[in-house]
């Protein structure tokens, strides 16, 4: 088993970042390099995560091997070896080789400081850029991004200058390269702590709320109400682009210079607006450069980024608008079928997605209703105390880490006592669980937050090119200073324990902070202490009572807008549930028609190809006859005495073509979803 479970994590977490870069990316929309991108950062994050526990069973079994070997004062090399345990030292089933873990810890790491300093940052505004060319995308993206790397290397000059003036320095590329770890874990940490927690909080909150069912519903009212808002914006956004397209494309003909460059802007626009502006060009006007003013290249390539954006979010809101309203009417369909006599749970609308028929066999009715009405509040209000209680452990551990004698944080307290058992798969699990408690509530942040439209991770494959670089930047940024946290709660890194023992390899590669004295004694140890200020500004909601009173509507059970806005809500879910109600009696309506006038209608449709077939034959034999006018003449006259006493031929009806509203037919015209038998055989007006 050697190794095998490093080869486990590294394929599981693969097709881990894959499925979520699938729910929130689009794979046939978006740019190859973007997604490579992407899922090369989030890979590397999630890996971080997992390897680390193995790192941590790895070090502690290599931590025995030197104390059986070793006298308890005996030192070897840099460290002093602890005292032997009576128990024997036995290799752990996920033991990884000796010399494995540097170099793949150096490989990640590096890679990922990479990404998120130089590659992520040029590919961000690169994807942005309104450029018609790669010249011209890359020279956006250096200017762009000039001010920025500006900034980063302001700051590690001044450490270097830190090093060089101090005179207990000799300044060597290790203590190089541990200035720049050094800068890079402290905005990390920065902004670790700030998204640490919120989380702490608004995870176990959340979770308490859902099983809230009132709740729930007025909140996605009040959703309703705001993504309504943002969704008419977007809309009207859409247009007044697309109106500036059309002139753009009307002045700029097709011999003009630039007549590429609006050919590119069309093609980003949606089809209705393509075949729209199509419908009233005449190309085969010359320009004129005299009489006319164009816009220039620099102008065209402000309004392409303009269209890129603007369908991006009007396409979002569109999707988002579907979803809230599945969500609303399922949360209404559980109001009601709590008071069920039956205990059997009733939809209002049936599912437009096919169901699976595994899922459909066993998540019956009664299955649904015992767990949406009665399992689940149950299941989430336990979950949330549990996670609760995590949380309560976290913010204690990150108080009391820095103290080793007595040992004050309880994660710390329960590695070493697995340590002296050497029980390898609790120290494992218990690593794992810590470090993946502490992920959860940074990387959820990162899911939540947004700031207006430029970063908002949305599902259903509806984020952008910028808001997925973004967060695998964030993910880079946040993951080396989250793990050099979570090895200092568990007092596995020597500069918080204090003890010369053999470090991890993820430590190794990181280098000491002792470069930094004051960093690493200072901003390391109490500025974590600041995550209680924010757990109680977090659960007092001060950020969004102060963002309500910003102007950006929040909810707020106590607020007199959140009211307003959910009554809002309701009423657009109760009218579009009208709207979908009179859609569906339509098309019951029309399914009832053809299963009871269908075979009618085949019967009639084989009878007059019987009859056509029957003129033609009469016609071809009659040619012959001298008295063929008389006999073809008293033929039709007997024919259509006949077809008087038969049934009017129904309509040729066509389901899909139906208007639902009275209002806007017009019985004067010709309706092609609704022609005769005879009109479709003849095809009289395929040639209008």
């Amino acid at each position: 088993m050697s190794g095998a479970a490093l080869g486990l994590e590294i394929v599981f977490v693969f097709f881990l970042a894959l499925f979520l870069l699938h729910r929130y990316g689009d794979f046939k929309k978006q740019h190859r390099l973007v997604i490579i991108a992407t899922l090369l950062a989030w890979y590397l994050c999630f890996l971080i995560v997992f390897i680390l526990p193995l790192d941590v069973s790895t070090t502690i079994y290599n931590r025995c091997k030197l104390a059986v070997n070793s006298s308890p004062a005996e030192s070897n090399g840099s460290y002093v070896t602890l005292a032997p345990s009576k128990q024997k030292c036995f290799k752990p089933w996920s033991y990884i080789p000796d010399g494995i873990m540097p170099i793949f810890w150096r490989v990640v790491y590096w890679t990922s400081q990479f990404l998120t300093w130089i590659l992520l940052p040029f590919m961000q505004s690169y994807a942005r850029s309104g450029g018609f060319s790669i010249t011209g995308k890359i020279k956006t993206a250096l200017i762009e991004n000039a001010i920025y790397y500006g900034t980063y290397l302001l700051i590690f000059g001044a450490f270097l200058i830190y090093v060089a003036v101090n005179p207990n320095f000799n300044l060597q590329w290790n203590q190089l390269q541990t200035i720049g770890i050094a800068a890079a874990n402290t905005w990390g940490l920065f902004l670790l702590v700030l998204l640490l927690g919120y989380g702490l909080v608004e995870i176990p909150r959340s979770h308490w709320n859902g099983a809230k069912r009132g709740y729930l519903l007025m909140k996605t009212y009040f959703k309703a109400a705001k993504l309504m808002t943002e969704k008419a914006d977007a809309e009207e956004n859409l247009e007044d682009i697309m109106e500036e397209v059309r002139k753009v494309s009307e002045s700029i003909k097709y011999n003009h210079p630039l007549r590429k460059c609006v050919d590119t802007i069309l093609k980003k626009c949606p089809t209705e607006y393509q075949e729209r502006m199509g419908r009233n060009m005449d190309d085969y006007e010359d320009f004129d450069e005299r009489q006319n003013s164009y816009p220039s290249e620099k102008s065209l390539a402000k309004l392409h980024k303009q269209v890129i954006y603007s369908v991006q979010r009007h396409r979002r809101t569109q999707v988002q608008w579907q979803i809230l309203l599945e969500q609303a009417f399922y949360l209404e369909d559980v109001a009601k079928n709590e008071s069920s006599a039956t205990r059997q749970f009733v939809h209002t609308f049936h599912s437009q997605e096919p169901e699976n028929k595994i899922i459909q066999y066993f998540y019956t009715p009664t299955v649904e209703w015992y767990w949406e009405c009665l399992l689940r509040p149950w299941f989430y209000r336990v979950l949330a105390v549990v996670l609760a209680t995590f949380s309560v452990i976290v913010v204690w551990s990150e108080c009391t880490f820095f103290s080793t004698k007595p040992v004050l944080s309880l994660f710390a307290v329960f590695i070493q006592l697995a340590e002296k058992t050497y029980n390898y798969i609790y120290i494992e699990m218990a690593c794992f669980l810590t470090i993946f408690f502490l992920s959860i509530c940074v990387y959820s942040t990162v899911f939540r937050i947004r700031v207006f439209n430029y970063y908002y991770l949305a599902s259903h494959h509806q984020t952008d090119a910028y808001s997925l670089l973004f967060s695998g930047m964030l993910f880079c940024r946040l993951t080396p200073p989250l793990c050099l946290n979570f090895l200092g709660l568990t007092h596995m890194d020597a500069t918080i324990s204090h003890k010369k023992t053999q470090p991890t390899a993820y430590t190794s590669i990181m280098g000491s902070m002792r470069v930094l004295s004051f960093i690493a004694d200072g901003f390391y140890i109490y500025y974590p202490m600041l995550v209680v200020i924010l757990c109680i500004a977090t659960y007092f909601s001060l950020g969004t009572r102060c963002l309500n009173l910003l102007g950006f509507q929040q909810f707020m059970g106590d607020s007199e807008m959140t009211s307003d806005l959910i009554d809002e809500g309701k009423e657009l879910i109760r009218r579009e549930k009208r709207k979908r109600q009179r859609q569906e009696e339509g098309e019951n309506r029309r399914r009832e028609w053809k299963e009871r006038y269908g075979n009618r209608d085949d019967s009639t449709r084989s009878r007059a190809v019987h009859t056509d077939q029957k003129e033609s034959s009469f016609s071809e034999t009659s040619a012959n006859r001298p008295l063929s006018k008389y006999t073809r003449s008293n033929g039709r006259t007997e024919r259509d005495r006949i077809e008087l006493l038969q049934d009017a031929e129904p309509l040729d009806f066509n389901a899909d073509s139906v208007n639902d509203d009275p209002l806007e037919s017009d019985s004067g015209r010709y309706q092609p979803g609704g022609r005769y038998l005879s009109m479709s055989r003849s095809k009289i007006f395929d040639d209008v």
